[in-house]
């Protein structure tokens, strides 16, 4: 695996199975005393639940129809982890908000623990409208959508098939199957694909005979000296971003299980993104972000209406929670205008 491990700065580790829960160690990151908070739960088209924070600003009038906003948080992480935020900046503007953790992730459900479904995440997204669309105080024909990170490029496909979500933006995107695919910068050569998909298939054997599952990718559990091993580092394994997993130890989140992530060489959001033209797509990124090559790419292959915003002196992670940096006004402006 070590064409990928390179391109993306990650380690190959292996656990023992990891708690399926997490606790609300991170609840009180991004407080706001203009919004109220309430944990609710929904299914998806499979049967499974999903758990998510509802956000609305105090003082909404209850008879009113409003815009609502959905947010996705990085690939690996739980919505505590940059979601609530974005979520809760968004109904101080009067938004409707709802963060989610994505199935086999945080509190949602789904067996095995941080399993990699593409499909799934994205049918958790229409799942998210289905449950906004019926909520009293949601206008259904005004719901847009928020991807951080790899939920930028869930949140596209998702949008392909489900034109219930009326604007779409993106932050930071990871175009999750590109990256598993070819790595950074097309770092990854076909060999060191095809030897990480057998590596993968032989755990299979291993893990269906009884064997320890085995995870891969996610956050160095010490600084390397990879520039990107380490900004993640910077966030989620410090009192930064790191939350604490129910009968698990922090170091443990977000990585994938190593069968199931192989899952993502099938993925490709951006084929056909032009179908969801005349919808508006806002992509964000940082202007020295590792990632940046994906929002280009995303905006460059997307019809009319569509804008690229580059954020000067801002990288990947950054964009996860610094507030200084993170383009609220233009978020605010880009649903408001097409919300209406």
């Amino acid at each position: 695996m070590k064409g990928i491990l390179l391109a993306l700065g990650l380690l190959v580790t292996s656990f023992s199975s990891i708690g399926a829960d997490m606790s609300n160690g991170a609840d009180n990151f991004y407080n706001s005393e203009k919004v109220t908070v309430e944990k609710v739960t929904f299914k998806n088209q499979y049967g499974m639940k999903v758990a998510g924070n509802l956000f609305t600003l105090k003082g909404l009038d209850p008879k009113a129809k409003n815009a609502a906003i959905i947010v996705g948080h990085p690939m690996g992480a739980v919505k505590e982890q940059s979601g609530n935020l974005y979520a809760t900046k968004m109904a101080e503007q009067g938004f409707v908000t709802l963060s989610l953790d994505l199935s086999f992730w945080g509190a949602s459900e789904g067996t095995p623990r941080q399993a990699v479904s593409p499909d799934i995440y994205a049918e958790d997204f229409s799942a998210a409208v289905d449950f906004l669309g019926t909520r009293p105080l949601v206008d259904r024909e005004r719901i847009g959508v928020i991807g951080i990170c790899g939920s930028g490029s869930f949140v596209i496909s998702a949008a392909k098939i489900d034109p219930r979500l009326k604007a779409i933006a993106t932050v930071s995107m990871y175009d999750m199957g590109a990256a598993n695919r070819n790595g950074l910068k097309h770092a990854v050569t076909l060999e060191q694909r095809q030897q990480i998909i057998r590596e993968a298939t032989e755990q299979r054997y291993a893990e269906f005979q009884g064997g320890e599952i085995r995870y891969t990718g996610g956050t160095p559990l010490k600084l390397t000296g990879n520039a990107v091993g380490d900004e993640f580092y910077d966030f989620y394994r410090t009192p930064r971003g790191e939350v604490t997993p129910a009968g698990a130890s922090p170091q443990t989140t977000t990585m994938p299980t190593l069968t199931s992530n192989v899952k993502f060489m099938n993925f490709y959001p951006f084929n056909d993104i032009e179908t969801i033209s005349p919808r508006p797509l806002l992509f964000i990124a940082g202007a020295q972000a590792h990632s940046r090559e994906f929002s280009e790419d995303a905006y460059k292959r997307a019809a009319e209406p569509k804008e690229l915003v580059i954020i000067p002196e801002a990288g990947h992670v950054d964009l996860y929670d610094r507030v200084n940096l993170i383009p609220f006004a233009k978020l605010t402006t880009f649903f408001k205008d097409n919300l209406k």
